[in-house]
């Protein structure tokens, strides 16, 4: 099995636990794969240096070190190749990630089999004249700095649903649910639920509430602007794009999927209870 490590090893708390996780792969008889660039910053026995775009077609699954974000990095690439994902968590919550860095002795159920694949959601985002995206998490609109309130129009199979002045609307993935939509109020979905979330970000009314849209549905987003009020674009918090007053965006499922190992089992519910609901009691 040929394992593609991808981590900013430019970080310290990355680099000991790539390392390590190296080890533990050498020991099971896999084949770390690493990024070119990073030979004089790590050494590893046997394992395979190239150039980023040869390690993503020849190997078989790809290993994340770090958090939530270098999943959703990586997880792009993984999804559209159609190939496992392992996260390792050297972040904060790591909601995505299947071990912490100091369950690195678990990664021998990858040799026995003694772990399940979770297929997450993915969304297709159709920008027209503009291109095509896919988002593991989220596409999040807000209102640019300084602007006054935009009115948002979110209609699906053509019926408008609703109209409402906001700072700002979320679309989200049941996996992205406990991402920024969880800040702003929305619910907590199973990540292997087949939904699209819409939450609202501080809305100006008392009847701005998530909503839950089915997986087949296709959203349409567009807004009225008030003073030349600006909004901007953002997928799985990527740099924004400017989102113009008369252009519209279609959301819908991807028919990409991101399959995600999940060696300890329930790891999700586990990041819930451990990283969520314990600071609490």
């Amino acid at each position: 099995m040929k394992v593609m490590i991808c981590a900013n090893l430019a970080k310290e708390r990355s680099r000991k636990a790539a390392a390590d996780a190296c080890a533990k792969l050498n020991e099971i008889g896999f084949l770390p794969m690493i990024e070119k660039q990073y030979e004089n910053i790590i050494k590893v026995d046997n394992a395979v240096y190239a150039q980023t775009d040869s390690l993503i077609t020849d190997c078989d699954m790809f290993m994340t070190i770090g958090g939530d974000g270098t999943i959703l990095k990586w997880g792009q690439k993984a999804a559209a190749c159609n190939k496992l994902l392992l996260g390792i968590n050297t972040g904060r919550l790591g909601f995505m990630t299947s071990i912490e860095s100091g369950e690195l002795d678990t990664l021998e159920r990858l040799r026995t089999g003694e772990y399940t694949v979770s297929r997450r959601m993915m969304l297709d985002i159709e920008y027209e004249g503009k291109g095509n995206y896919s988002a593991i998490n989220d596409v999040v609109f807000s209102k640019c700095r300084y602007s006054k309130l935009p009115e948002f129009i979110v209609s699906v199979e053509e019926y408008e649903v609703t109209k409402i002045r906001a700072d700002g609307i979320i679309f989200s993935t049941p996996a992205g649910s406990t991402a920024y939509s969880l800040s702003a109020g929305g619910p907590i979905i199973s990540p292997d639920a087949q939904c699209i979330e819409f939450t609202p970000l501080c809305a100006h009314s008392l009847f701005g509430r998530p909503m839950i849209f089915s997986a087949d549905s296709e959203i349409t987003v567009r807004f009225s602007a008030y003073e030349d009020s600006g909004v901007s674009l953002s997928i799985d918090g990527n740099d924004d794009m400017d989102f113009k007053e008369g252009e519209i965006i279609k959301i819908r499922r991807s028919e990409q999927q991101l399959s995600i190992i999940d060696i300890n089992g329930s790891s999700f519910y586990k990041a819930v209870h451990n990283k969520l609901m314990r600071p609490l009691k």
